[in-house]
């Protein structure tokens, strides 16, 4: 049929996908870019990526103790319940390994918040989508610890 792909040129090769999730960012990722774009244009100043601070948050306003994360779904394992049916290849590899995303993640969350941090994670399709909002919400955090 005239515009169709056969099965088997719909699906990717192992090389394909390994290609492909070697191109994953750990940093500079569109979503953090974004959010950061977005904090430079409402004169907030932050620091990127620090490594001293437990969970290397993306973003980080150190003296105030508030830490950033920016989340995409397929890691941090959004409607996990749901998605985790979605792996047709290679489950007993990526079901765990997000599952343990997810746990590090509450790790990270408490760890800072009984250090005395505000934690804020964001996930990548609220950034897309309400970018504006999600930096309304930190400006409110930086709000709230310079008035303390």
């Amino acid at each position: 049929m005239k515009g169709t792909m056969s099965e088997t040129s719909r699906k990717k090769t192992q090389e394909q996908i390994s290609y492909n999730m070697q191109r994953v960012k750990s940093k500079d990722s569109d979503i953090e870019l974004l959010l950061r774009s977005e904090l430079r244009k409402r004169g907030i100043h932050y620091r990127k990526n620090v490594r001293k601070i437990y969970g290397n948050p993306d973003i980080a306003f150190v003296g105030m103790k508030i830490a950033i994360f920016c989340d995409s779904e397929f890691w941090h394992g959004y409607d996990w319940e749901n998605r985790k049916k979605d792996f047709k290849s290679n489950q007993d590899f990526w079901i765990p390994k997000i599952e343990r995303n997810m746990q590090r993640d509450l790790e990270v969350n408490e760890k800072l918040q009984s250090e005395g941090w505000i934690v804020l994670r964001f996930w990548g399709k609220n950034i897309k989508k309400k970018t504006a909002e999600c930096a309304d919400l930190i400006e409110r955090a930086i709000e709230e610890r310079r008035n303390v």
